[in-house]
């Protein structure tokens, strides 16, 4: 990774996706080895997590990560999921946070050098540019190792930097040991809410 110790660092995790390719590279993310990694690298500003939730539910799934990285080191930050009926009448989920991660870093690039987006999402790349031309570096963390690739083409390509996950799992990944004794404990670790299956979203 190439950071400069004097950057203003801050991360950006769209987490349903950084979720999802975890899950695709067969590795659990150790979320506190994840936060010394960068702070190792840089002056770490902020580290932003997000993800929808769902309303109205005795018990949340995701709600103790959420609760876990609040209190360690992350900014929080949500929205409830929306439910509606498709055209097939289907009862469908949506909870997309990429406009929130994307003001969050317009509104903060003021006070970074270097922003680290965990996302593979094609979407970002008009952000990437526009930090850009603000002058910021950008991150971008996913990886190309699966079939197919976490990471659209165009967002890589636009990123001054790509970082493969899957080159991190070293210093980022949860000890599979540590995981088993934490599922004889409680709940495994939810899936964070986002889009859902490709197929229920409604194309724009």
């Amino acid at each position: 990774m190439n950071f400069y110790p004097t950057e203003r660092v801050a991360l950006f995790i769209d987490g349903a996706n950084l979720y999802a390719t975890g899950k695709s590279l067969a590795f659990d993310i150790d979320y506190k080895r994840l936060l010394a990694l960068f702070r190792s690298q840089g002056q770490l500003v902020r580290a932003l997590y997000y993800t929808a939730l769902v309303e109205d539910q005795e018990y949340s799934s995701i709600r103790p990560l959420i609760d876990w990285l609040d209190y360690n080191g992350y900014t929080m930050v949500t929205k409830p999921t929306k439910e509606f009926v498709d055209a097939a009448g289907r009862r469908k989920i949506k909870g997309n946070m990429d406009i929130e991660l994307a003001v969050d870093a317009m509104e903060l690039s003021e006070y970074l050098d270097h922003i680290v987006l965990f996302s593979g999402d094609g979407d970002f790349r008009s952000l990437v540019e526009a930090l850009q031309h603000k002058g910021k570096r950008v991150s971008v963390v996913s990886t190309l190792t699966t079939n197919p690739p976490m990471v659209a083409d165009e967002l890589r390509r636009q990123a001054d930097q790509f970082i493969d996950l899957a080159h991190l799992q070293e210093e980022i990944g949860r000890d599979p040991a540590d995981r088993a004794q934490r599922e004889q404990r409680r709940r495994p670790e939810p899936e964070p809410l986002d889009e859902f299956e490709p197929g229920d979203l409604i194309q724009t």
